[in-house]
């Protein structure tokens, strides 16, 4: 018994995965993040021009 907890313990594999997924969700929320802003300057220069054409 005390061999099976001593290897759940020091298995970190686990841990790994994790740490990738968690990595991987702060890029992704980044993104989305940086494509909200782009989007949202693309349609305040559209409507600068379009006020500015009428």
């Amino acid at each position: 018994m005390k061999t099976i907890f001593a290897a759940f313990v020091n298995d970190e594999s686990g841990a790994t995965a994790i740490e990738y997924a968690l990595i991987t969700s702060l890029i992704a929320i980044a993104l989305i993040t940086a494509a909200s802003n782009v989007g949202n300057g693309i349609s305040n220069t559209f409507n600068v021009v379009k006020n500015n054409i009428k």
